[in-house]
């Protein structure tokens, strides 16, 4: 049976993404004095306006205006046609962590910071252990950013999205049906000549040719002008695009964002530690595709459940494969922030392009179990 299945990728300017890069930044920034901080930062941002609130609680002070604007600099962000680094206002309303949530995740508790299901997936698909769609999705929308810092592709901008979307002949994989690129431009740029740059540079150089023929459908601004982007054409909000950063809709999530949370917050770490083992069992070759949910509740060390869906891709019964996983990873707060090295400075690193897929982070490893 012929089925279609579309997933999606954002550029680092898109105005979301900027939020949480600089939820992110915060984050790392006081990881890099303290290891032991606390920190749940949200930002809001909108025309020429950037609001971050939340919670840290740290033994040290850190400029959180100064990491916002560098953040916004990074990104590419000058012109009056998104938002400027060195003069938009920045609100900051930030709080120390709530004295109740503390109790439960102290160091000598070291309780989860929050009640939740979280979920990880892997599939052999791809080498990276991700869908198709949302791989080749990611891809597209890095090398996008790539062609304009290094200038392959003058008069674009930091903004846009790809979306794909994939043939499926049963669970094979038969060809690209959709290419959708949307990217913020220069107004004297002209679309035609846009169009095919982006195609011999972008889509070209990333996307398997066996899988484009034809048929295939190239969409490019589909409303004819893109010039205004960032957060003065649409507003932006941290955590607003957790399918993008998690397997672009092809499995499962449970609704917790990640940017700005230190590992204390299984939304994030638990989170990490699903796609840890679901990629690890399929990595050992014990299932073709594999699910993982956690669930947690706050103030407490254990989970309180794991399952383990194979979608009968399993080569080894799922009990027994179950039953690896409980005497192999270890699944407290302090465990996982330990195992997936959740104290360091890395999770700017996550923000762009997704969490996952990535061979340099912690829970990408594979191990042997």
């Amino acid at each position: 049976m012929k089925k279609l299945f579309t997933s999606e990728s954002v550029c680092e300017g898109h105005p979301d993404k900027l939020c949480d890069f600089i939820s992110d930044s915060i984050l790392d920034a006081y990881l890099s004095i303290d290891e032991n901080a606390r920190v749940a930062v949200e930002v809001c941002a909108g025309k020429e306006t950037i609001f971050i609130t939340g919670e840290i609680t740290s033994s040290c002070e850190v400029n959180i205006e100064q990491v916002a604007r560098k953040a916004i600099q990074s990104i590419g962000y000058f012109v009056d046609t998104d938002i400027h680094a060195d003069t938009c206002k920045i609100l900051i309303n930030v709080s120390k962590q709530s004295s109740d949530i503390a109790l439960g995740v102290n160091d000598e508790i070291g309780g989860a910071g929050d009640q939740g299901m979280m979920f990880g997936y892997a599939t052999d698909e791809t080498p990276s252990y991700l869908p198709f769609g949302v791989y080749y999705a990611h891809q597209l929308a890095k090398r996008l950013q790539e062609c304009r810092k290094n200038h392959i592709i003058e008069g674009i901008g930091a903004d846009g999205k790809v979306q794909l979307t994939v043939e499926y002949d049963g669970n094979q994989i038969k060809k690209i049906d959709t290419i959708l690129i949307s990217i913020q431009h220069k107004p004297e740029k002209d679309l035609d000549q846009l169009k095919l740059e982006v195609w011999e540079n972008v889509i070209s150089p990333i996307l398997p040719k066996e899988y484009i023929d034809k048929d295939t459908h190239y969409y490019f601004n589909p409303t004819g002008r893109f010039v205004i982007g960032g957060p003065l054409g649409d507003a932006g909000v941290t955590g607003r695009k957790i399918i993008v950063d998690t397997y672009g809709g092809y499995a499962r999530h449970g609704g917790g964002a990640f940017s700005g949370k230190d590992g204390t917050k299984v939304d994030r770490s638990a989170a990490y530690m699903a796609r840890y083992v679901a990629k690890n069992v399929v990595a050992n070759h014990y299932a073709k595709k594999c699910e993982i949910q956690l669930s947690y509740a706050i103030g407490m060390k254990d989970p309180i459940s794991i399952y383990i869906n194979t979608y009968g891709t399993h080569t080894i019964p799922e009990e027994e494969i179950l039953n690896k996983i409980v005497h192999t990873f270890d699944f407290t707060p302090q465990g996982m922030i330990q195992s997936l090295k959740l104290k360091t400075p890395i999770f700017t690193k996550t923000t762009n392009y997704g969490h996952f897929g990535k061979d340099e982070l912690p829970w990408e490893n594979i191990i042997s179990f």
